[in-house]
């Protein structure tokens, strides 16, 4: 797998939420949604969700190993920390 493009962008979120990414992986399958998060050990993507009837949040889709969650977060994070600090949408 090899991700071949990261489209990312800040915004004024509520709470944690500080950036909204998107990935195209083998420049033929791309994924929206992938939220950038402010947490307590610095910053994390999470995966894309959809709200549960119960209120729960599941994740519409997920690298199934610890492997590729770790290549999409350095390349999600890679690109987001290289966009301007006031350029918000």
């Amino acid at each position: 797998m090899k991700i071949t493009e990261v489209r990312a962008k800040r915004v004024n979120g509520d709470n944690r939420l500080v950036g909204i990414a998107a990935i195209t992986i083998d420049e033929c399958f791309v994924v929206h949604e992938l939220r950038i998060i402010e947490g307590k050990n610095g910053l994390f993507v999470a995966m894309p969700s959809r709200k549960m009837p119960n209120g729960e949040f599941k994740d519409v889709a997920h690298p199934i190993n610890t492997e590729t969650r770790s290549i999409i977060e350095k390349e999600v994070l890679d690109a987001f920390e290289k966009l301007p600090e006031n350029k918000i949408e």
